[in-house]
């Protein structure tokens, strides 16, 4: 008998697979790209790389920006954010050209349209609640 080996990768995704199954139940992803539109030229549009520096954010690390990037070198980015992205593609350059955008559209405006997502999502009743977005 031939038999052939065949190679095998383990990649982590700890915690980070129920977060990014949350953001993608929300639509957070496509919030953001229709806000932002999608530039086809862009190998991660903008909702992508929002869901990245979610994941980076509930990652429990603290580093610089440059090492970015380096957060999702052991992660399977493509289960996580989106089919065909690369560790490499989440870089500090794309990261802060995504941030720029953020601020400048407003983030407070940002966080409100989400947080409006989130009620509509999961029928919260809003008839008590206060939704302070300053």
């Amino acid at each position: 008998m031939n038999y052939q080996k065949e190679e095998m990768e383990s990649k982590n995704i700890d915690h980070l697979g129920i977060i990014a199954g949350i953001i993608d139940e929300i639509g957070i992803v496509e919030k953001i790209n229709e806000i932002f539109s999608i530039d086809i030229t862009e190998k991660v549009n903008t909702g992508e790389v929002v869901k990245a520096i979610i994941l980076n954010g509930l990652g429990f690390v603290s580093r610089p920006l440059y090492l970015f990037s380096e957060f999702f070198k052991d992660k399977a980015v493509e289960h996580l954010i989106g089919a065909g992205i690369k560790a490499e593609d989440l870089n500090d350059d794309k990261i802060g050209r995504v941030m720029d955008k953020l601020y400048k559209y407003g983030l407070t405006k940002l966080f409100l349209i989400i947080a409006l997502e989130v009620v509509k999502k999961y029928g919260i009743d809003t008839k008590y609640s206060h939704l302070d977005s300053s």
